[in-house]
């Protein structure tokens, strides 16, 4: 694993991660100096706000890589622990929730992560819907605590599936063992981050350039059908210039960054239609620029399953 980010496919690829934060940041100073003259400016500063906390991401993801696959599952996993939080409404004083909730943060979600850092990913889509649909209704009623069930757990059952479950398929990604790619199996991981995390910063910034047309004006006002073209298509591009760091060619490379993008929009539409429903813009505000840990998850949601299955059926043993 760390013999991964060792070569000079990973300087090749860690030199383009730092030239683009560094273009990133001092685009936003000149904006700053010249178009707001120093004065407030919402985009110009969210712009900057976001690319500072890039750099900070960047280190985490530097250090977790460095460590190995401990650090990887380990990093995933505190990203799911804090995005489980933010999606769970704030807790009722019912003796059945509080055991449902501390099984899920205590129980099931190291219990995923734990099968990963030990490389055993067998029952990685097993053990989540297990834990939701099996233990779930026993410890409310152990707790005597089972009426309206139902209604009562379908919340913890999409937080586990998305936050818990869809998350860890990044991690997952290392344990892959596909001929003649041994120990490269990271950059598979850095082409999922990248691809879905770039589609969103694409996407913001061709929407504040040519937006015109919302996208979905009542769950996310703020994306436009524009901002998604762009966005998308910026991405496959991106996916075809990362393609030599993997196993697909790159006509692969793009239909998988294609699709990775595409996903990612699903994921962020459908994690936005949950917060306008509880009338709320983002997850938290703690990640400055970008708000929640779920607001940057929310594209690897969906994308990473099925991403993770289609090079495992495709190219793994």
């Amino acid at each position: 694993m760390v013999s991964t980010f060792l070569g000079p496919d990973a300087l090749f690829l860690i030199s383009g991660i730092l030239a683009v934060l560094i273009l990133g940041s001092v685009v936003g100073w000149l904006l700053k100096i010249v178009v707001a003259r120093r004065q407030p400016h919402a985009i110009i500063d969210n712009v900057i706000a976001r690319v500072q906390t890039w750099w900070l991401i960047a280190a985490a993801f530097a250090v977790a890589f460095l460590i190995g696959r401990a650090g990887v599952c380990l990093l995933f996993g505190f990203a799911s622990l804090v995005a489980l939080r933010e999606f769970l409404p704030p807790q009722v004083a019912r003796p059945g929730e509080t055991v449902m909730r501390l099984g899920a943060f205590y129980l099931a979600l190291p219990a995923q992560y734990l099968l990963l850092w030990y490389g055993d990913e067998r029952l990685l889509p097993l053990l989540i819907p297990a834990y939701a649909f099996l233990l779930v209704p026993l410890m409310a009623i152990l707790a005597g605590d089972a009426r309206d069930l139902p209604h009562r757990s379908v919340t913890l059952y999409w937080g586990l599936m998305l936050c818990v479950l869809g998350v860890s398929f990044v991690p997952a990604l290392l344990g892959l063992q596909i001929p003649g790619y041994e120990g490269r199996t990271g950059f598979l991981l850095a082409f999922l981050v990248l691809v879905s995390q770039l589609s969103d910063v694409f996407q913001f910034v061709w929407g504040t350039l040519a937006g015109r047309h919302a996208l979905a004006p009542t769950v996310s006002p703020s994306k436009t059908v524009e901002g998604l073209v762009g966005g998308v298509l910026t991405a496959t591009l991106i996916g075809v210039a990362l393609a030599p760091l993997t196993p697909f060619n790159p006509v692969e490379a793009a239909l998988m960054a294609l699709v990775i993008a595409l996903l990612g929009t699903l994921g962020g539409l459908t994690l936005s239609a949950i917060k306008r429903d509880r009338g709320i813009k983002d997850w938290n505000s703690y990640i400055n620029g970008h708000g929640g840990m779920l607001d940057r998850l929310d594209s690897l949601c969906l994308s990473a399953p099925v991403f993770y299955y289609w090079v495992k059926f495709g190219w793994a043993s």
